[in-house]
């Protein structure tokens, strides 16, 4: 595979998920969403600050870009480039949809359109999972419904889903790159919620109140 499709499918899934779309619905209402509550642009935060609605259209927006990254960008992307010599040509273009799914991410917590400062990740990085290991991410969706119900803190229940992913991954996927991959992201996304780590340990975390949407995530 040329170097040139690995650039370029890197950058456009990075340039896709960084679309800061928390920040951008909430500036379409005048509010700096960096500003109020936690700061993060994600779906939590925008809907602790934008009500029920418009946190659930953040959230759905997230996962979009990270699906599109693998099931739309990095078909397109692979068909332009790829030889038709190819030994294994499914596989290959599987493993060119893990490197369109990871820069996703990246793309969403370090955005380039504000200072490399975006959200934690874990809306995008379901959307790639379901394209790209809908078994795994549906087990890790499961931890996270469990532990959000019972504790009702969203920050618990994505720190759980960011160790069931890689575990599911390894146990049910028999592909190297695809287990390292969510393996860093789960890593990565449990870096992310430091700040929530610590409200945890000092009781100052927020539970999200049905029916009140209240969060310090």
């Amino acid at each position: 595979m040329p170097i040139a499709a690995y650039i370029v499918v890197a950058l456009l899934a990075y340039l896709l998920g960084s679309i800061p779309t928390g920040y951008l619905v909430a500036r379409a209402k005048g509010i700096d969403i960096r500003s109020v509550g936690s700061g993060n642009i994600g779906a939590t935060n925008a809907m602790r600050v934008l009500g029920k609605p418009l946190g659930i259209f953040v959230l759905l927006a997230d996962a979009l870009k990270g699906f599109l990254a693998c099931f739309v960008l990095a078909p397109v992307v692979f068909d332009r480039f790829a030889p038709v010599t190819l030994a294994d040509p499914v596989m290959a273009r599987f493993q060119f949809a893990v490197i369109a799914g990871l820069c996703a991410v990246l793309g969403h917590n370090y955005t380039c359109w504000l200072k490399f400062k975006g959200g934690k990740g874990i809306a995008t990085t379901a959307g790639v999972y379901f394209t790209l290991a809908p078994l795994s991410v549906s087990i890790a969706l499961g931890v996270w419904i469990t532990l959000f119900v019972a504790t009702r803190y969203v920050s618990i229940a994505s720190l759980a889903a960011a160790v069931a992913l890689p575990t599911a991954v390894w146990l049910t996927q028999g592909n190297m790159l695809l287990g390292i991959v969510t393996t860093a992201l789960g890593a990565l996304a449990i870096y992310k919620h430091k700040s929530n780590i610590q409200r945890l340990m000092a009781g100052t975390e927020n539970r999200i109140n049905f029916g009140k949407g209240k969060s310090a995530t």
